[in-house]
């Protein structure tokens, strides 16, 4: 009997590339409950079209790899290649986005073209997911930010990126933090302190396009509520864009996932 084979690039928390016999919704639970190699928290992956090939990548013995247990149950993971894999990677071969909670609850992302809304000034936090992981204050709007952190001149660039931007209303914490300096922001390992100094310099310096915030974003602790707008995949050449569905639509048409954001 023949398996279905599928191709997957893993974006967090290991960036990888996998064949797999399984579904989606199962090759997300093998990182969260059902492998010896144990891991707690998010998974973010991206099927890939099973007929794409780089010179890069030896695909073929990956996919040949694919071969079920001596019981009958599909092989899991066959890993093609973990070093360099989302710069290698041809945007319109990206199917599906899929987010994961912890429990392995999956959330499926179909891309659409990015429509811009954002006022031109606005102080921004992008999180970095794949391969950088950084944490940055911005006035870039969305897709500048992919184009700004992909460019060769820049040292903290990458040749391609996946990121987010996460919804915070920078105007109304700055009030709040005036009247409260203990005030707790909802990113994780950011204290309030850190992030007021850094609008404040922004603000103070209106040549100043980003500024850090962080070493590591955090998105492994970060609520799924707090993602504005979706996921984009940029590089020099090409983006991506995978929206993320309003609360109201995910209560309604994934349950389990909607619980665990």
């Amino acid at each position: 009997m023949n398996q279905e084979k599928h191709l997957y690039m893993i974006l967090h928390p290991n960036p990888s590339l996998v064949a797999s016999q399984y579904k989606p919704e199962q090759f997300a639970s093998i990182y969260v409950s059902g492998s010896t190699r144990h891991y707690e928290g998010k998974v973010v992956f991206a099927e890939i079209d099973i007929n794409f090939r780089h010179a890069f990548f030896n695909i073929e013995r990956g996919l040949e790899g694919l071969v079920p247990h001596e019981s009958g149950r599909p092989k899991a993971t066959k890993f093609i290649g973990t070093y360099r894999v989302l710069e290698h990677m041809d945007f319109n071969a990206i199917q599906q986005l899929y987010i994961s909670s912890p429990s392995g609850a999956v959330l499926g992302l179909s891309p659409r073209p990015f429509e811009n809304s954002q006022q031109q000034d606005s102080l921004r936090i992008f999180a970095e997911i794949a391969p950088l992981r950084m944490l940055l204050l911005t006035r870039l709007n969305f897709p500048e930010f992919g184009n700004y952190i992909t460019r060769p001149d820049n040292p903290k660039s990458a040749p391609a990126i996946l990121y987010t931007q996460i919804d915070f209303d920078i105007e109304e914490f700055m009030r709040e933090v005036a009247a409260n300096p203990f005030l707790h922001t909802p990113i994780p390992s950011l204290h309030s302190s850190k992030l007021r100094d850094a609008v404040n310099e922004m603000l103070t310096n209106p040549d100043k396009t980003v500024k850090s915030l962080s070493l590591d974003s955090s998105f492994n602790h970060k609520s799924y509520k707090y993602i504005r707008h979706g996921f984009m995949f940029a590089s020099q050449k090409d983006t991506k864009f995978f929206p993320m569905p309003s609360m109201e639509d995910i209560e309604h048409q994934n349950f389990k996932f909607w619980k665990e954001m």
